[in-house]
């Protein structure tokens, strides 16, 4: 049974540490790494690894506003987000 979390709410740390589990999975994964640069929300509701991604419609709507031709600059204007 799964357990009820009370009062969850999604902090700046949340999401960076959700920033930095989609960076990882890219770095581990070429082909999700190429499906985040081309489709950034598809790669995000794809998740990874059976493991979906905690993100806000907002942020990811931020993400998807990124475009980028290497995880490096997708990182950098991820970072300045």
């Amino acid at each position: 049974m799964l357990k009820k979390i009370e009062n969850y709410s999604y902090t700046k740390s949340t999401r960076d540490q959700e920033y930095s589990r989609l960076l990882s999975a890219a770095v581990i994964n070429r082909n999700f790494c190429n499906m985040l640069l081309s489709n950034p929300s598809h790669a995000i509701n794809s998740g990874y690894s059976g493991e979906k991604f905690n993100l806000s419609k907002e942020a990811e709507e931020k993400i998807n506003t990124i475009h980028a031709t290497s995880l490096q600059e997708f990182a950098a204007k991820l970072a300045a987000l």
